[in-house]
């Protein structure tokens, strides 16, 4: 890592308060990156700035048409907002389904779009979409998960096409189950849904695709972004990069 090579650089982090978005607020922070912390807890995300010495930003990112005309400034965005909610299809709440694809998906549209002018202008800009495993293959009873997320490596991946030719890349980054408070919620239901004690979820479910058998951790997710919106990864772009202990190897 170059000490302070982000430096001048101004950064969104979205769900940038805990899990894998305050590993990669504070990543970019280290590395002289003015961080503005997105996220619906307020106390959290100022308590998050003021750790970084970056700025909060208090945003509800599921009522998407507050975000239809917003305008940002910013040379790297990281679109790493979610939640999760796991049930089977037949049982799946239409409006949990509506909620998820307006956070994870259209959020990350209109982010994009409101960055993009100023890093065409600038002629450089960094987007991060901290997509999944579940971004590339599917399970069952996370139909709201996989679907949003199928859907950001599509527009990533569109991104990276118009973006090109203005200096602006865009990738996603695909974990497998990280250590967040995220996956320590969905345990409880993941043993209700598939009838197992919650003391089997991790090894029976969340670790059986894997070939290394732990959960990831939120900083190793950090790195693999610090690199992708230095300088030396100007020709990375369109591409979808698994940490994910071997699962997509199958």
């Amino acid at each position: 890592m170059t000490q302070h090579d982000l430096k001048d650089r101004r950064a969104i982090v979205t769900g940038g308060a805990g899990g894998i978005g305050l590993a990669c607020a504070r990543e970019l922070a280290a590395r002289g990156a003015h961080v503005v912390v997105a996220d619906l807890d307020a106390e959290a995300a100022q308590a998050a700035a003021s750790e970084i010495g970056g700025e909060a930003w208090a945003v509800d990112l599921s009522d998407t048409r507050a975000l239809d005309e917003i305008s940002l400034d910013a040379d790297i965005l990281v679109n790493n907002a979610g939640i999760q909610r796991v049930a089977p299809i037949a049982d799946f709440d239409p409006d949990t389904f509506r909620l998820i694809q307006r956070l994870m998906l259209e959020s990350p549209f209109l982010l994009i779009r409101a960055v993009l002018p100023g890093m065409y202008a600038r002629g450089w800009g960094r987007i991060v979409n901290i997509s999944s495993a579940h971004g590339l293959r599917a399970s069952p009873f996370k139909v709201a998960y996989v679907t949003a997320k199928h859907g950001l490596e599509g527009l990533s991946k569109v991104t990276a096409l118009e973006g090109a030719e203005h200096g602006v890349t865009s990738n996603c980054v695909n974990p497998s189950y990280v250590r967040t408070a995220l996956v320590q919620k969905q345990i409880s239901d993941q043993a209700r849904t598939h009838g197992i004690p919650e003391s089997e979820v991790v090894e029976k479910i969340m670790l059986t695709e894997t070939a290394v058998k732990r959960l990831v951790e939120p900083e190793e997710v950090a790195s693999l972004v610090g690199w992708l919106v230095g300088d030396t990864a100007g020709m990375v772009t369109g591409a979808s990069y698994t940490i994910d202990g071997g699962w997509t190897a199958r």
